[in-house]
């Protein structure tokens, strides 16, 4: 008889919240996005849209993903906007004990990404989360390399003066798939195991 238990992923959800002026952002929080959906349904990944919250899946979410663009070395107004926004989840603990994780896109190499996913670890620490990082080792720094910029907090992409289906480059999106599929994986892993039907 096969006693061995084993998660389910049927009620695992995952929300990627973002901010984006020009796409460029947009753009990744999809990458990660199409990254999940290779170990969830699609139903159960979402990007939402800081104008445009749908705050019933975000609170039901197993793991929320924050992304924004990075000005003036920090994250948008709009986002900041957002994080205020959750100042009561934060009082009531309604997002204790959920996973979360994040990305910065700035349009250099540098561009303070690090002071972004600072910001937004510490939010994610305050309302009581589990903080998942990219343990991606890089694999070069070339624009097709996934991890070129070596981050291990978060994601950070960058884009440069282009549209957003030029840019970001390959390596960056690819980085934001992978950190996509390795989110999914990990909420999948530490999900507590359903009850084998056959005992």
């Amino acid at each position: 008889m096969n006693t061995t238990a084993r998660p389910s992923t049927d009620n695992l959800t995952i929300a990627v919240i973002f901010h984006s002026n020009y796409g460029h952002t947009r753009r990744v929080a999809e990458a990660v996005v199409v990254g999940a959906r290779q170990q969830l349904p699609d139903s159960q990944v979402k990007a939402v849209d800081v104008y445009d919250v749908d705050w019933d899946f975000l609170d039901a979410a197993d793991l929320l993903v924050f992304g924004s663009a990075v000005y003036m070395g920090s994250v948008t107004a709009e986002f900041k906007t957002f994080m205020d926004e959750t100042s009561k989840r934060w009082y009531h603990r309604k997002w204790e004990g959920k996973w979360a994780a994040a990305f910065a896109n700035s349009g250099g190499l540098s561009g303070d990404k690090l002071a972004v996913l600072q910001q937004i670890c510490l939010y994610a620490m305050q309302h009581g989360m589990n903080w998942i990082g990219l343990p991606l080792m890089p694999t070069g720094h070339e624009e097709t390399d996934l991890n070129r910029l070596s981050s291990f907090l978060g994601l950070m992409t960058q884009s440069l003066n282009g549209p957003p289906e030029e840019t970001p480059g390959k390596g960056d999106i690819d980085t934001a798939i992978w950190f996509g599929n390795h989110l999914a994986e990990t909420i999948i892993k530490h999900k507590p195991s359903d009850p084998d039907p056959k005992l």
